[in-house]
């Protein structure tokens, strides 16, 4: 059976994956899926740096605005919602074309991960959990570099759920749970697929994060997260864990000031896209495209991934 096209186009925050993954879809009669872990959120628009119904240019887009911030959200719903959008871009005579900076998930779908899930250990878990509300998030991580060094490298410190999501692992299996993404990981994938992640230079691309944290608060980002709070979100909530979002709860609580928040967000945006990076290195299918190498145009980047394509027997 011929494997399914598919279209991949990563890289670290601000480089432009959206205004990209349009340009090309209009080219190749694609279909866009984000890969991103907030924009799946209603409500979380100036933040998520969430594409317009007019930046879209009548391009179909899938997996944006589609839950409720108080639902969760994880590598494992991502899979399942973004297969079905698959299925029904396929259905349509489209092309998928998934863009977000999000690695986990893309990995998720190209290589058919699997995600078992050990048996429910509440009392653990809420042990874990207690641990961190007491020690701290670092003391947490800790422990997971005691068994799983590897996993701890590449999952951050503040991220509570995935590193208790390893240590669970751990204890049920009595593996560690980076070897058994090696393992998934190794997999070949079940599409003929193109594999983009966009690149920029580094000073450049901080500068065009911090202008843009400055243009999200010149159009109402204060306001946006202010009406999700008084909504009754909390710093809790998986949607309030995003970059753009929890900086604001000390903010609110008057612990820091606004100029400190704007200083924050950029910090906090910079160390994201350093990390992204740091993922996508690692993926051997990766194909790297230097965006100062076309201007930073989207139309001249879609152009040439769609000569790769053919070139590569994608199209």
């Amino acid at each position: 059976m011929m494997k399914k096209p598919l279209v991949i186009i990563a890289g670290p925050t601000a480089t432009g994956k959206s205004a990209v993954a349009v340009q090309l879809a209009k080219r190749i009669n694609g279909a866009v899926i984000s890969a991103d872990s907030m924009q799946i959120y209603k409500g979380l628009d100036i933040g998520s740096a969430k594409i317009t119904d007019e930046e879209r240019e009548g391009i179909d887009h899938y997996l944006i605005s589609e839950l409720d911030p108080k639902d969760d959200f994880s590598v494992a719903v991502f899979k399942e919602m973004a297969l079905a959008a698959m299925d029904t871009v396929y259905d349509s005579g489209k092309i998928p074309i998934i863009a977000g900076g999000t690695g986990f998930y893309i990995q998720a779908v190209l290589y058919d991960i699997d995600f078992r899930e050990t048996a429910e250990n509440s009392a653990k878990r809420t042990e874990y959990r207690e641990f961190a509300e007491q020690y701290g998030a670092e003391a947490l991580h800790d422990r997971l570099k005691e068994i799983d060094p590897e996993a701890a490298d590449q999952i951050h410190c503040n991220n509570v759920k995935r590193v208790i999501r390893a240590l669970e692992y751990h204890d049920e299996t009595g593996e560690q749970i980076s070897e058994h993404n090696k393992t998934e990981g190794a997999k070949e994938s079940p599409y003929n697929f193109k594999y983009f992640v966009l690149s920029d230079d580094r000073a450049a691309l901080y500068k065009r994060i911090n202008s843009r944290v400055d243009a999200m608060m010149q159009n109402g980002l204060k306001d946006e997260v202010t009406a999700l709070f008084e909504s009754g979100l909390a710093e809790s909530d998986i949607s309030m864990k995003g970059i753009g979002y929890r900086e604001f709860f000390p903010f609110f609580r008057g612990e820091i000031t606004e100029k400190e928040l704007v200083s924050d967000i950029k910090k906090d945006t910079r160390h994201f896209a350093k990390r992204q990076l740091t993922w996508f290195r690692r993926e051997k299918d990766a194909r790297w495209v230097d965006i100062s190498l076309f201007r930073r145009d989207p139309e001249l980047i879609a152009a040439y991934m769609e000569d790769i394509m053919k070139k590569d027997g994608v199209l």
